[in-house]
């Protein structure tokens, strides 16, 4: 009986899959991309021996902030192959305190996550642990993952130890949201900055990862997988994980359609199409197209978001900015034919009306209608004229005076469909009489205040330069430029000069109607009056103005 359960040799046990975040973590300070600035300054600090006690990594998700921390522990533990070595920015990777730290077991290297450990007794296990020296390695080390999850009373009671820590001690900080840590904190570790990691760079990093894998990826899913990672190696590795897992066994390898397939991205080709659509504004040809994204699958913000990308890479094609070898062929000769035929001011309204149209896909409660909505904006508008053609046409009147087209004929159009034009008086041609036509028109607080308040520097009409050390609000400004465009039909230029500038119009008032009364009491007559009458005032005399 006992053979009827043999069930011969077990099995070998399956070695277990790791992801591929997990799989090509930094193992040295070589293998972090995007981070040369932070490499470059822990070498020359670990070749000088200026280690400050506490470091403070901080970032964006996915950039190496653990991974660096981890580094930082091995560099500074690494004794070298034949265990002889010191600190170094180039561990060795196969001494023991390299390979305990890789594999998490070092004893000396304790890591903890703030997030689950975020009272004050944590902490005080650490300041506890802190006052003995290392078991075997040369630093005990704190690494600290998500450092602003800590409490306040668990950061107070850190702050004595990490401003004084025992020499054998060093803590490695590292945080996604460094504006929840204390300022306290931060003046006591010296602190790094990780920068997001550039798609060119994550699509190199990318294709390696595929070579090492064995796996065959076009060059423009990589680039996509590289954007959608917004800067984050981590959420690269994972969606390509997600990608080679979804090219199946076929050996296709990861191909663009597929990535866009599985990220939910609006086909390039499919986006060019809508967009030529809206610029020839095909109002019934660019809602299908938007719609037959839509019943793929397609997601109308991911719609509008790839009509921004292209319209801002249209834009940057027109200024000659180097092409994207990522893109397809295709792709770049369109963007150049539209940089060709669109202008600036058209670009632009195309960029904000898009953006106003994904902000309200994004709130709204019928994404697929707001999506329309945001397109049929967009194609009326292109079909507009650009303003400042608009008014090319009317300054040489090929419009009439209410924007219609002139006649075809040239005949005149008749008087009673023309707008009536009001008569503009003449511009004065010097200050005191544009104050005087601003009253005239009922501008009287306008008028009082630049005759009370503006010192003149240059009145050269329609620019206006006042003097600024008697500065005028910028309300005021204003209301003095709304008034003058009103009276005199044209827009003017006010601004403030750093120059003394001419007497205010009241002060010129004053000092006019001083100079009458002093000639009036130089008189022989008023003399004689003053001498009989010693007492008497002088309280008005011809020509005095008054001063309210």
């Amino acid at each position: 009986m006992a053979d009827s359960f043999d069930l011969g040799e077990p099995p070998a046990a399956a070695t277990p899959y790791r992801v591929l975040a997990r799989k090509y973590r930094p193992q040295t300070f070589r293998e972090l991309i995007g981070q040369d600035a932070m490499v470059t300054t822990l070498g020359n600090a670990i070749k000088r021996d200026r280690l400050a006690h506490a470091f403070l990594m901080t970032g964006v998700r996915g950039v190496g902030k653990t991974s660096t921390a981890r580094l930082i522990a091995k560099a500074l533990n690494c004794i070298g192959p034949d265990g002889q070595g010191g600190p170094t920015i180039d561990p060795c990777g196969v001494c023991e305190p390299c390979r305990a730290i890789a594999e998490g077991r070092h004893i000396d290297v304790i890591e903890m996550d703030a997030a689950s450990h975020t009272g004050v007794d944590d902490v005080r296990e650490i300041i506890d642990a802190a006052r003995y020296a290392a078991v075997s390695a040369r630093y005990k080390i704190y690494i600290v993952d998500e450092v602003h999850m800590l409490s306040k009373n668990a950061f107070n009671a850190l702050l004595k130890t990490l401003e004084e820590p025992p020499a054998h001690v060093k803590f490695l900080f590292a945080t996604t949201e460094v504006n929840k840590v204390p300022i306290t904190v931060l003046s006591r570790c010296q602190r790094f900055d990780l920068r997001r990691i550039s798609a060119e760079q994550l699509a190199q990093h990318f294709a390696f990862v595929c070579r090492e894998e064995g796996v065959e990826a076009e060059p423009e899913a990589l680039m996509l997988i590289a954007r959608a990672a917004e800067g984050s190696a981590r959420d690269g590795l994972s969606i390509l994980d997600q990608g080679i897992a979804h090219a199946g066994l076929e050996g296709g390898g990861v191909t663009a359609d597929a990535v866009r397939q599985m990220l939910g991205l609006s086909d390039r080709g499919a986006v060019r199409d809508l967009l030529a659509l809206v610029l020839a504004g095909d109002s019934a040809g660019a809602l299908a197209s938007l719609r037959r994204q839509y019943d793929y699958g397609v997601d109308p913000q991911a719609v509008l978001r790839a009509l921004l990308e292209s319209v801002h890479g249209i834009t940057l094609t027109k200024v000659g900015t180097a092409d994207d070898p990522a893109q397809p062929a295709e792709e770049r000769a369109a963007r150049h034919e539209w940089a060709a035929a669109l202008s600036f001011p058209a670009l632009h309204r195309l960029w904000q009306l898009f953006l106003k149209g994904h902000d309200e896909v994004a709130k709204a409660a019928l994404p697929i209608e707001a999506a329309e909505m945001a397109l049929l904006r967009a194609i009326h508008a292109a079909s507009l004229p650009d303003p400042g053609e608009l008014a090319k046409q009317i300054a040489s009147g090929k419009l009439g005076a209410i924007g219609a087209p002139a006649a075809a004929s040239g005949a005149p159009a008749p008087a009673a469909a023309a707008a009536p034009v009001a008569e503009r008086p003449a511009v004065p041609a010097d200050f005191p009489g544009l104050v005087t036509l601003l009253e005239d028109k009922g501008h009287f607080a306008v008028a009082a205040q630049l005759s009370h308040g503006a010192r003149v520097v240059r009145y050269a009409a329609p620019e206006l330069i006042l003097s600024g050390s008697r500065p005028m609000s910028a309300d005021t400004l204003r209301d003095v430029a709304d008034a003058l465009k009103s009276v005199t039909g044209q827009v003017w230029k006010i601004a403030l000069e750093d120059a003394p500038g001419a007497p205010t119009l009241r002060e010129q008032a004053k000092a006019d109607d001083e100079a009458k009364r002093l000639a009036i009491l130089d008189t022989p007559l008023v003399r004689a009056a003053f001498a009989a009458f010693p007492e008497a005032e002088l309280e008005s005399w011809p020509g005095k103005r008054s001063m309210a």
